[in-house]
């Protein structure tokens, strides 16, 4: 019967290992996604008090006047790098369901794609402005109807024609639509954008920038590093990681229960053996670090099972609720080498836990009480 309570014992220190890396690889994901979203050289401006990009309002008049102002990059055929923008939200049907989910639609210019180093058009050929043409991403190709190359979806008062797909290097893009600005703004009566996009010429012409449009009491306007507004977002992933705590706390403890009593089971079945122990001189701290170490042994292999059976989750694609924009964000489970290593710091723990009281208890038996059972 020992067996069978000791592979019980295994099987639930694995599942509450594996359930604890899965939460924690959950909010990794996305907190990896925004981390890795955004050029460390691009300036972001929003309208003063606005915390994101779907909240904030800026006139096409101040978008003019910023366009351009000194410090700002210019490509090859002196544009400047600067990208007026805006985000709607858009409800699209899912791939082979009955529901469907809100998803970021980005209206912008041509130097929209060129500012963002990290995105490439892997299929099809940029949108043409005044056409109502989209480039969508290939995360949101594999979950939502009507994506692919060719086909036609309706958002605001007009007919979305897909013509191309882009991949943008596992960041928060890959939840996006991106469409001409314009066309944006009329597909869905705004007769403002949301934020503007800016390439300083360096750290200096950035400072400069940022004083001088923050200066401008007119614009009203914050200026901030893109990486530092996705960086924000990160937060979005606080409620997963604190519900991945709470649940693996809550489970851990029927799975410390589950470790003392197979300890408990040991130490009565081997109660002779410790009597014997004991008559050759083995000392009490000695059968109590046995037992405890036996306790931690047993929960570290289902620790090691939890780690083998969360493993096939790294890499899978999913999506989830951001509630600073409204839409799902398709992001991958990440599991990495010190997530690993948490595991099995946590099924060392419960090892402890299961095996503290058990341990005291053999090692407290009396020789010749343990010697007559």
């Amino acid at each position: 019967m020992r067996w069978r309570t000791t592979v019980a014992t295994i099987l639930g220190v694995a599942l509450v290992v594996a359930v604890f890396i899965m939460v924690m690889a959950l909010a990794r994901g996305l907190k990896s996604t925004y981390i890795q979203t955004g050029h460390p050289m691009n300036l972001l401006v929003l309208r003063r008090g606005s915390t994101a990009e779907s909240s904030s309002q800026i006139m096409r008049e101040d978008i003019i006047r910023m366009k351009y102002l000194d410090g700002i990059a210019r490509d090859a055929k002196g544009r400047p790098l600067f990208s007026p923008e805006i985000i709607v939200l858009i409800y699209l049907n899912r791939l082979g369901a009955e529901v469907g989910g809100n998803v970021v639609m980005r209206g912008m210019n041509e130097m929209g794609l060129a500012l963002r180093t990290n995105v490439v058009l892997t299929e099809g050929r940029m949108f043409q402005s005044g056409r109502f043409e989209c480039i969508v991403s290939r995360r949101l190709v594999d979950r939502f109807a009507n994506c692919r190359i060719g086909e036609r979806f309706r958002a605001g008062k007009a007919e979305w024609t897909v013509v191309g797909i882009f991949e943008a290097g596992k960041s928060a893009y890959e939840s996006e639509i991106w469409a001409g600005a314009d066309e944006v703004r009329d597909a869905f009566n705004r007769n403002f954008y949301g934020s503007a996009l800016i390439r300083p010429t360096d750290l200096k012409a950035a400072e400069r920038l940022i004083r001088r449009i923050e200066s401008d009491r007119t614009l009203n306007t914050r200026v901030l590093w893109e990486t530092d507004y996705y960086r924000e977002q990160t937060k979005t992933a606080g409620p997963i990681q604190f519900m991945g705590g709470f649940l693996a706390v809550i489970m851990s403890i029927g799975a410390a229960f589950s470790a003392m009593n197979t300890m408990y089971a040991a130490v009565g079945a081997r109660a002779r053996e410790i009597g014997t122990l004991r008559v050759l001189g083995f000392r009490r701290r000695a059968i109590y670090a046995s037992f405890l170490l036996e306790s931690i042994v047993l929960a570290s292999i289902g620790g090691l099972l939890g780690c083998l059976l969360s493993m096939p989750l790294n890499g899978v694609a999913t999506g989830a609720f951001s509630w600073t924009t409204f839409s799902e964000v398709a992001f991958e489970f990440r599991i990495t080498p010190d997530l690993l290593g948490q595991g099995m710091a946590f099924a060392a723990v419960m090892g402890v836990l299961g095996g503290l009281l058990p341990a005291r208890v053999a090692a407290r038996k009396p020789v010749l009480e343990a010697l007559k059972s």
